[in-house]
C-alpha cells in the first residue's frame, strides 16, 4: 500500500467515526443535505424547498397539541395474525419488528386533548409502522376515536398517512372502510365535526374510506394523495397524465380539498376550525 492510500484511508476512517449516518437530513424533494438539527428544528421541514418530511404521531402530538394537555386513548385489542398469513416471512414477526422499530402497537394512535384551548380527539396515522396499512387494529382505533369524540361532544380530527389495506389481513383489512365508514355516519348524526388533513402519502383503501369522508378536508402541501398508482391509470386510459396529478396542489385545484396548510400555520388553522364547528356549544 502507497504512502498516500494509508493517509486516505485514514482520514476516511477518522471522518466516519466524526461524522455519524444521522448527522445529516437529506431532503427527498431537492436533494439538498441539511443538518438533522436544523431539519427537526423546523418542523421536519427542509429550509431549502419547503418540502415537508414524513413525522410520527408522537411529534405529530407535539407539534399541534397544548403541552400537558393530552393522553392516549386505549382500544380493545383485536385478533393477531388471524389468517396466520406468511410471504418471505411470517405476518406474527413482521408486526414484531415495527413494534420494536416504531415503539407503537400498531399503525394508528388516537389521543384527547386540547389545540389553543379547543378540546378535541386527534388520530394519527403512523406510516414508518407497515406503511401505515389498515388492518384490524386500525379499525378499532379509528372507532375508539370517534366514540370518544362523540362521547365528550368534541371534534374528531384525523392525520392519514398510508399505503392502503394491509395485505396480510386479506378480506378482513377491507372491512374496515365499511366499519370506519359507519363511524364517521354516527359522528355526523351526533353533530360532531370531522376533520381530516391528509398527509404525504396517503393513498389505496384508506384513500377510498375515511381520508376522503371528511366535513373539512385539508392537507399538507406537495403530499403524494393517490388511490391507485400513476402508471397503472395511465396504461388503462392510455393517456399522460399532469405533472402535478395525484399531489394535494392537484386536488385542491379539482376542488377535492377545502385548503391547503403549512405545517407551521396547522395548530392555528385547526383551533380556528374548531371555534367555527363548535360555536353552537359555546352559544347553547
Amino acid at each position: 500500500m502507497s504512502w498516500l492510500s494509508n493517509v486516505r484511508n485514514k482520514i476516511a476512517s477518522i471522518t466516519k467515526k466524526e461524522t455519524p449516518d444521522n448527522l445529516w437530513h437529506k431532503c427527498k424533494k431537492c436533494e439538498a443535505m441539511v443538518f438533522l438539527k436544523e431539519f427537526e428544528d423546523n418542523m421536519h421541514i427542509c429550509p431549502k424547498c419547503e418540502h415537508h418530511g414524513r413525522i410520527g404521531p408522537m411529534t405529530r402530538f407535539a407539534q399541534i397539541m397544548d403541552e400537558n394537555s393530552w393522553k392516549i386513548i386505549p382500544f380493545r385489542a383485536v385478533q393477531e395474525d388471524p389468517l396466520k398469513f406468511k410471504d418471505q416471512k411470517k405476518y406474527s414477526d413482521r408486526l414484531k419488528e415495527a413494534r420494536a422499530k416504531t415503539g407503537e402497537q400498531d399503525a394508528f394512535i388516537n389521543i384527547v386533548g386540547t389545540i389553543e384551548g379547543e378540546k378535541c380527539v386527534v388520530g394519527v396515522q403512523d406510516f414508518a409502522f407497515m406503511g401505515g396499512s389498515m388492518g384490524l387494529a386500525l379499525g378499532e382505533a379509528f372507532v375508539a376515536g370517534a366514540q370518544r369524540a362523540i362521547n365528550d361532544q368534541c371534534p374528531y380530527i384525523v392525520f392519514t398517512a398510508s399505503g392502503g389495506a394491509r395485505m396480510q389481513e386479506g378480506t378482513l383489512s377491507l372491512m374496515q372502510m365499511p366499519k370506519t365508514t359507519v363511524a364517521i355516519s354516527m359522528m355526523r348524526e351526533a353533530g360532531i365535526p370531522y376533520i381530516v388533513v391528509l398527509t404525504d402519502p396517503t393513498s389505496g383503501g384508506v384513500m377510498a374510506a375515511y381520508a376522503m369522508l371528511g366535513d373539512v378536508q385539508l392537507a399538507e402541501p406537495d403530499a403524494t394523495l393517490a388511490f391507485t398508482g400513476r402508471r397503472v391509470i395511465e396504461n388503462t386510459i392510455r393517456e399522460k397524465l399532469p405533472d402535478d396529478f395525484q399531489t394535494s396542489e392537484y386536488y385542491l385545484e379539482h376542488g377535492m380539498l377545502d385548503m391547503i396548510v403549512h405545517r407551521k400555520e396547522l395548530r392555528a388553522k385547526l383551533a380556528q376550525i374548531m371555534g367555527y364547528l363548535m360555536a353552537w356549544k359555546t352559544a347553547a
